[in-house]
């Protein structure tokens, strides 16, 4: 029995909410997986921050052109139609409110919706990049993360610790063990691992989880 999911399964949940034709960012790190399983019928159109719009799936190993990669510097594909452009022009898309969705990392998300999702730690990313554009440009934020840290504390807080990437911008979170909307400044349960009680999702949350409706059980497919 599942008892926790995969960066893969938690990808593939993230893409189920994606429309057809939606225009979006993904992070990097996990939530650069969602571009692998985009529902059949559906095509979104991927948007990375260094000037790429509709790239294609990540290469086969061995088959990279090292000149083609997104933000992360992992690479890409291309795709009929896709295009290139100037960093500032990815940056105006991002500000001018021209893409639907951005999928973004966490260390820390806060019940109002508040993201911390950069350090300037040891193994810190040393700048918030492009994320403090995307948390206000895209339409819809959405966090895919662990629901808690290497050492078993709460990445989900009532409030967060670390420096903010925006304030009040995350919507839903893909956590290993559920799927949680925020609304009116709580986070509020709708899908959680069949396995899993809400008295022990609760435990491993670090603020109160609100039921307005069904939970629905966590199914993913084996990846």
């Amino acid at each position: 029995m599942t008892t926790k999911l995969s960066p893969a399964q938690m990808a593939w949940r993230a893409a189920q909410d994606i429309a057809d034709g939606a225009y979006v960012n993904l992070g990097i790190g996990f939530p650069e997986l969602v571009a692998r399983f985009q529902p059949p019928g559906r095509e979104a159109i991927f948007h990375t921050e260094n000037g790429i719009l509709g790239f294609g799936a990540a290469p086969a190993p061995g088959d990279e052109d090292w000149d083609l990669i997104n933000a992360g510097k992992k690479a890409v594909t291309l795709k009929p139609g896709t295009a290139f452009f100037h960093h500032a022009d990815s940056f105006a898309m991002v500000r001018g409110g021209h893409l639907d969705v951005a999928i973004l990392g966490a260390y820390e998300v806060a019940e109002n919706g508040d993201l911390a999702n950069w350090s300037t730690g040891p193994k810190g990313v040393p700048a918030v990049g492009g994320a403090m554009d995307l948390v206000h440009g895209a339409k819809r934020v959405a966090v895919m993360t662990d629901h808690v840290t290497k050492d078993g504390k709460p990445k989900l807080l009532h409030r967060c610790t670390l420096p903010l990437t925006g304030v009040g911008c995350v919507t839903r979170i893909y956590s290993s063990h559920a799927v949680i909307d925020i609304a009116d400044g709580h986070f509020v349960l709708r899908e959680k691992l069949p396995s899993l009680t809400l008295d022990a999702l609760q435990s491993m949350t670090g603020a109160t989880l609100h039921l307005d409706g069904p939970v629905t059980d966590l199914a993913v497919p084996d990846l």
